[in-house]
């Protein structure tokens, strides 16, 4: 009665680690700046039905492997099913080849041909190169880690504790299948396999430190993630734990790797294959169930303890921690010097009236009608300046509150105390970057001080990309106002005088 039910709920949970390349190709090309669709098509080839599945490689004689024959090469037809590290390296082959192809080919044909040859040639190079080389890299892996773990005794065991979590991030542990069968296979001479008590070791430890983030985070968004993963953690799937959480915040990480790392030294073996995490114990040998369910509890409590330690000390991004390094303490260590800039720009601010508008990034100014883009030299947007910055920092011209952060991140919306609406556009037609230059450091509706910084762009990368990085700043409300100064200004300084 429960086991049409209990394959169904199996399906559900399975199914996205199956298709796994398919998910990372669309994120992988856009990071690498290609087409995602592109890189959703890289992604379902890998795993497509005609070829041999990958989890299926370990059990399948090499004579009857598939494989095509293309002019006398002969190329084994193996997919990468739940794989990470090859699906990256293919996302980021297939976006540089996009981009070299759109820059040589006539815009005439370019949406033809550069698809068609982009997918083509990636999909050759992955199945000659790339694949094959991945997998070797990761039997190279599987069996160094063998001889460690076989012949440096206790050391080798906690170095393939220390590591496992780190390999499973690559997807190089589905490589250990071939290794753990014939471990479990021949267990009247090797004992069982060890690597199954450690992978629970890491599952369950990664489990408890998306429980310990669940403790202590007041992001709900970030709370509802945990729940799920830290529970499918503990029951063996870890992938939505370590990639959505614990690998995110990093601290977490850590703190699971190092509560893993016990059970290995202590020669604890499994005798068949299963869930790897807290039902784990029905693969182990009864005679070694009392050091298992120690391990358990051991990589629990380290891995929940450290990682609240970590976050309440550091913060749950490590910003904390960089803060308490960078900035001046009693110890009279020295500020950064970004920090030193920053607080003489909110210094500069401090001393302005609330009728006056701050400069906003380092650079020189001019009036708005001097801008080379036509909609904000007419004036359409509003009245204001536009800035030619030497750096990309952003900072509030005003005390007031964010209403609005565009999508794209290349123009932000405030509104100051004194009623001023104020729109900021770094750089023009920036739109078309799609946000990767630039790093939002406030959110909407936040408030926000004079001289505060807000976003932190990459002038190069826009410089790179062909577009001007001159920076308006528009008053779309008010008509009314003095500007102060032209020519070179520093962030902070009085640069508009709004007239009642």
């Amino acid at each position: 009665m429960f086991e049409g039910l209990a394959r169904f709920i199996n399906t559900c949970a399975s199914a996205p680690f199956a298709f796994l390349p398919v998910l990372i190709g669309i994120s992988a090309t856009k990071k690498f700046g290609g087409n995602p669709y592109l890189g959703a098509a890289m992604g379902m080839v890998m795993v497509s039905p005609d070829l041999l599945n990958a989890y299926s490689l370990a059990s399948t004689a090499p004579a009857d492997v598939p494989f095509w024959n293309w002019f006398g090469l002969e190329v084994q037809a193996v997919g990468y099913q739940g794989t990470v590290l090859p699906v990256l390296v293919v996302s980021w082959i297939l976006a540089n080849l996009e981009k070299r192809l759109h820059k040589v080919t006539p815009s005439w044909l370019d949406n033809l041909t550069t698809p068609l040859l982009s997918i083509l040639i990636t999909s050759c190079l992955t199945f000659i190169l790339v694949g094959p080389i991945m997998r070797t890299a990761g039997d190279w892996l599987a069996d160094g880690l063998s001889w460690i773990y076989n012949t440096l005794g206790i050391f080798g065991g906690f170095i393939f504790g220390l590591l496992y979590a780190p390999i499973t991030i690559t997807g190089m542990h589905h490589s250990f299948t071939a290794i753990e069968t014939a471990l479990i296979a021949a267990s009247e001479t090797t004992g069982g396999s060890f690597i199954f008590p450690t992978a629970s070791m890491n599952n369950v430890a990664q489990g408890a430190a998306v429980l310990a983030v669940l403790a202590v985070t007041k992001n709900e968004k970030l709370k509802s993630l945990c729940t799920a993963s830290g529970i499918s953690a503990l029951l063996g799937i870890t992938e939505p734990a370590m990639f959505g959480v614990t690998l995110k915040l990093k601290y977490p990480f850590y703190a699971a790797i190092i509560g893993s790392a016990w059970i290995a030294g202590t020669h604890t073996l499994a005798l068949a294959m299963g869930a790897a995490g807290l039902p784990g114990f029905i693969s182990i040998d009864p005679k070694n169930w009392v050091n298992f369910f120690i391990g358990l509890g051991i990589s629990i409590a380290v891995s929940f303890v450290l990682t609240v330690f970590l976050i309440k000390k550091y913060g749950e991004d490590g910003k904390a921690a960089k803060k308490l390094k960078n900035s001046k303490n009693e110890n009279g260590s020295a500020l950064s010097a970004k920090e030193n800039e920053n607080n003489e720009v909110k210094q500069r601010a401090e001393t302005l009236d609330e009728n006056r508008l701050a400069v906003c990034m380092n650079g020189e100014v001019k009036p708005i009608d001097q801008a080379k883009d036509g909609v904000f030299a007419s004036k359409a947007m509003g009245d204001g300046v536009v800035f030619v910055p030497e750096e990309g920092m952003v900072y509030s011209p005003v005390n007031g509150k964010v209403v609005m952060v565009f999508p794209t991140k290349h123009a932000i919306g405030l509104q100051a105390d004194n009623g001023a609406e104020i729109l900021i556009h770094i750089g023009m037609d920036t739109i078309s970057l799609e946000g990767k230059p630039f790093e939002l450091l406030v959110e909407a509706n936040q408030k926000v001080q004079a001289g505060q910084p807000l976003i932190k762009a990459d002038l190069k990368a826009i410089q790179d990309a062909g577009l001007e990085i001159e920076t308006p700043m528009v008053i779309t409300n008010q008509e009314n106002f003095t500007l102060d100064k032209t020519g070179k200004v520093k962030a902070g300084e009085g640069i508009i005088t709004v007239n009642d």
